[in-house]
């Protein structure tokens, strides 16, 4: 029975804690593999421009070519429309009977779960695996949610932050993989202040 890590963003760009946080999650949990999901229309994020997803999808792909265990995937692009947790995980379930879903989130996502569209659908479907500093406190879900917690190294990296560096010409090196600082030369993204 597969164990599958579901890492969903938007990946504005996909940084070294994403990264940071999908692996340790893997070796953590013993995950066989964890998609790195690119939402297609993320739906809490209506509010700001973003970058063209198959732009999203080229620097997730760029980022974790070359570490085991981890994928980029398209279901949500292929899917279309806005992006919602609840049918990924219906599909990858549906997919492979028996098969043993783990949704990776930080803090932050974790305590907002009750926001998102159809929780009681997450809540049936997967394990909500919560990555953040090894000093936080525990998350509290409620009752029916089965929680893991993976103490991961602080990052101080935020996409709105490598957007307005890279707008600024500011170097983003050692906060984004090298494969994605090419991907965002050669498209030419986040020259416009986005």
């Amino acid at each position: 029975m597969e164990r599958l890590g579901v890492f969903g963003g938007t990946f504005d760009p996909v940084h070294v804690g994403h990264l940071v946080a999908a692996v340790n999650a893997r070796h953590a949990l013993g995950l066989d593999r964890v998609l790195l999901v690119v939402a297609n229309v993320p739906w809490q994020k209506s509010h700001r421009r973003l970058t063209p997803a198959e732009d999203r999808f080229a620097m997730v792909a760029a980022a974790v070519a070359g570490h085991e265990g981890l994928e980029a995937s398209r279901i949500e692009l292929d899917r279309g429309g806005r992006s919602y947790t609840a049918d990924t995980l219906e599909e990858l379930a549906s997919e492979a009977p028996g098969r043993e879903l783990f949704v990776v989130v930080g803090r932050d996502v974790g305590a907002e779960i009750g926001t998102w569209d159809r929780p009681e659908v997450v809540q049936r479907l997967a394990t909500l695996v919560v990555v953040d500093r090894p000093d936080a406190p525990e998350s509290r879900l409620g009752p029916g949610w089965r929680v893991e917690q993976v103490p991961i190294p602080l990052l101080q990296v935020s996409g709105s932050d490598l957007r307005r560096r890279a707008a600024d010409g500011r170097p983003l090196d050692g906060l984004v993989p090298e494969a994605v600082m090419t991907v965002i030369r050669e498209r030419g993204l986040y020259a416009g202040g986005r």
